[in-house]
């Protein structure tokens, strides 16, 4: 926002002025209401206001400061409001009174961009006619709230103390708010602790204050010290302390809230049942949330998506799926509700699914929400066709490219595997913030330009956007990727004592990974025994790989250990340990670990490869011959095994987890491995010169990377694997990773 500043009130005019002009906010009365002013009640259209003005003027009424204002009130604080005019009335009348400029002030601070509200606050005093009163200072205290311009409100506050307001409940309370939406709870809290008679309202904002910003028990102990000072809650004051219940997980107070709530008779509206139900669900509790739900006897939309919402998070998708489809009526809340489940439930698919019939739908319209969330299915799936569709969606319907956007659609085509797209939609915004500069850093990471995503981030400082610790994830990811150990070293060194942030388990996990990959495994070993706090599955298993990479069957066995007892039923961690195995002829111990896996019931997850085309994602697993064009696809695979053959490949047999004897059935086993199939079906489905791009669920096996080097080269192609951790780009015989993956 522009910055406002405010002059300085004479002292004359810190103190009631004896004026005709009302100067509480109120309407003169001394002169009685004109026949026509009568007309003005209730009237809203712009046509008829224009008709009524006119008759003032003929009548010499408009050049009353009374009437006028009155005027003024129905072209401003109608239900349908016509600014543009109401400030063409304020400049004709010859002194507005002190009730005209509130109610401009006023007009202005409900607005989505409330910032004329202050100018024209700034230019009353700026004339030094009329002071600020206790109806002046609410509104200009809402508009710097909606603006979160602290600055500004602080001089505003220092005008109440002045003018001898502060003793204001009606103000002090709207500072609360104020400090509260600028993020400054002490500040907020030292307001009110310091309110001489303190209403329903002072301690329902505080209150509220507390819950918006996460901090549940600070709301729930305000409730409570609110109970003891003999103050009725009112129902803004529960759905407050619902909310606070919620977001902290407390299901039994919230039992006892929603037991209080009903033995005192509170409230009882659709707002304060939809609070309970958005407190059971965030509690995980389904079982009362549905109680609740038959219970009610009206429902919303905001009731009906709560309860999927609910069912989504704990995993009951069919029932989510039932509910949505059970709606009276849908708004684009109750579609993004459904499309944002599916998408962090791990079901991309299923998302892009119920994006589609949004779209064929005439119950609502795609929202940001609704992009951010699609744009993040679209990454998880590789699906580029569609994500560029609703690129050029947000251009052709003039979104705003906002960070929330901008994030998303980086993000997804840095998944997707087009970095240079991820780096133009980067490079076009102007203002960055923290999440923007951190997702494509992430991207450079994964494609492996590492050296490219530390340059980013010394720009990032030298724009004096300040990381976060989710900046420091990708730089150590981007180190990771690209063996550099040093500058690993470097930031992992300088988080706390030059950028504040106490590295997190996921911070050692990174630089495990740095270290273990680069074969310092003693010293990986070290910085794990002095973490600060206990090594999560995450640390073991980047030790783990590390062991995989470099055979160490010793310490593999131990890292395996950990996590094992960490988390008992990873797959993973029984697969890494039987790679090593296999690696150094342990047949016997690979055996005994797959009987292992199935006499606890553990599968190997399955790999999966996917690649789109014509904007239909197309899937293969292992020895896949599910698709319809199987035939082509095996055809094209021996023709590429002759290929390769031709030009002196060797498969790496090592690759194979089972002790299985003679070469061609280890052979064949390795050319049905999914990427070998997606690569074979991109070849006879798309055009020669365009990219096969493949999303592989795990990591990428070592004979499939081989394979894919020397396929880039024979058959000219540019192929572009990204699999569990990081993308590959093959090209005329090379991979972007160096082999070092």
């Amino acid at each position: 926002m522009a910055t406002i500043s405010f002059p300085p009130i004479p002292i004359q005019h810190l103190y009631p002025a004896k004026s005709n002009s009302s100067n509480d906010g109120i309407n003169d009365r001394n002169l009685p209401d004109h026949p026509t002013l009568s007309l003005l009640h209730g009237c809203s259209h712009l046509a008829r206001l224009k008709q009524i003005h006119a008759r003032m003027l003929r009548l010499g009424l408009f050049f009353d400061a009374y009437s006028a204002s009155r005027l003024l009130t129905a072209s401003a604080l109608s239900t349908s409001p016509s600014l543009d005019y109401a400030h063409r009335v304020f400049d004709q009348i010859p002194q507005p009174n002190l009730y005209s400029w509130n109610t401009l002030i006023r007009a202005h601070a409900s607005l989505s961009d409330p910032t004329q509200s202050l100018l024209i606050y700034s230019q009353m005093l700026l004339q030094g006619v009329h002071t600020p009163n206790k109806f002046t200072f609410p509104f200009v205290f809402k508009a710097a709230s909606e603006l979160s311009a602290l600055k500004e409100g602080r001089t505003v506050h220092g005008m109440v103390v002045k003018s001898g307001l502060h003793s204001d409940v009606f103000i002090l309370n709207s500072l609360i708010h104020f400090y509260a939406a600028c993020s400054n709870l002490d500040l907020a809290h030292q307001v009110f602790v310091n309110i001489p008679q303190r209403d329903v309202v002072s301690w329902n904002s505080m209150i509220t204050a507390f819950a918006q910003a996460d901090c549940g028990e600070e709301a729930l102990e305000l409730f409570r010290k609110m109970e003891a000072a003999g103050m009725k809650p009112n129902e803004v004051t529960m759905v407050s302390v619902l909310s606070a219940c919620g977001k902290k997980g407390d299901l039994e107070f919230g039992r006892w809230v929603y037991s209080y709530i009903k033995r005192n008779k509170i409230g009882g509206s659709l707002i304060l049942s939809n609070a309970m139900l958005d407190m059971y669900t965030k509690c995980g509790s389904l079982e009362d949330a549905w109680r609740l739900f038959d219970e009610m006897p009206d429902k919303d939309s905001f009731s009906w998506t709560t309860m999927l919402v609910g069912c989504a998070k704990s995993g009951e998708f069919e029932a989510a799926r039932r509910l949505f489809d059970a709606m009276p009526r849908r708004d684009v809340a109750s579609w993004n509700a459904l499309i944002s489940a599916y998408e962090q439930g791990g079901q991309p698919k299923e998302a892009l699914a119920v994006f589609h019939k949004l779209q064929l739908s005439a119950e609502a319209k795609p929202d940001q929400v609704t992009l951010v969330s699609t744009l993040s299915a679209c990454a998880q799936l590789g699906a580029i066709d569609l994500g560029r569709w609703i690129h050029a969606y947000m251009k052709k319907q003039r979104f705003r490219l906002n960070f929330h956007l901008a994030t998303s659609l980086i993000d997804m085509y840095s998944k997707c595997g087009d970095l240079e797209k991820a780096l133009e939609v980067f490079w076009s915004i102007e203002l960055k913030d923290v999440f923007v500069w951190s997702s494509m850093i992430a991207g450079l990471a994964m494609h492996g330009r590492g050296e490219a995503a530390i340059n980013l981030f010394s720009k990032m400082q030298e724009t004096k956007v300040k990381p976060n610790a989710v900046t420091f994830t990708n730089v150590l990811c981007a180190c990771s990727h690209s063996g550099l150990v040093d500058t690993g070293r470097l930031y992992f060194n300088q988080m706390l004592p030059i950028y504040g942030i106490a590295p997190k388990v996921e911070h050692y996990g990174c630089m495990v990974d740095i270290l273990g990959r680069a074969g310092l495994l003693e010293e990986a070993v070290e910085l794990i025994e002095k973490m600060p706090m206990a090594p999560h599955a995450s640390v073991w298993g980047a030790l783990l790989g590390a062991c995989r990479l470099h055979g160490n069957l010793e310490l593999g066995e131990h890292a395996c250990k950990r996590l094992l007892e960490l988390q008992p039923r990873n797959d993973g961690a029984y697969v890494l340990l039987s790679n090593i195995y296999a690696k150094v002829g342990k047949w016997d111990e690979v055996t005994r670990l797959r009987k292992l896996m199935k006499d606890t019931g553990l599968k190997k997850e399955p790999g999966c490869s996917s690649i789109e085309v014509d904007g239909v994602i197309h899937e293969f697993l292992v020895g896949d011959i599910s698709h319809h064009l199987s035939d082509k696809i095996y055809a094209k695979l021996d023709e590429i095994a002759l290929r390769l053959k031709s030009v002196g490949y060797v498969p790496n047999m090592s690759q194979i987890l089972q002790d299985v004897e003679g070469d061609n059935v280890k052979e064949q086993a390795l050319y049905l491995h999914s990427e070998k199939l997606a690569i074979a079906f991109g070849l006879i489905s798309t055009r020669p010169s365009t990219p096969i791009r493949i999303v592989k669920n795990l990591r990428v096996c070592g004979d499939c990377h081989s394979a894919a080097k020397i396929i880039s080269s024979v058959y000219d192609r540019e192929i572009i694997l990204r699999d569990r951790y990081r993308f590959h780009h093959f090209k005329g015989g090379h991979c972007s990773c160096m082999d070092y993956w």
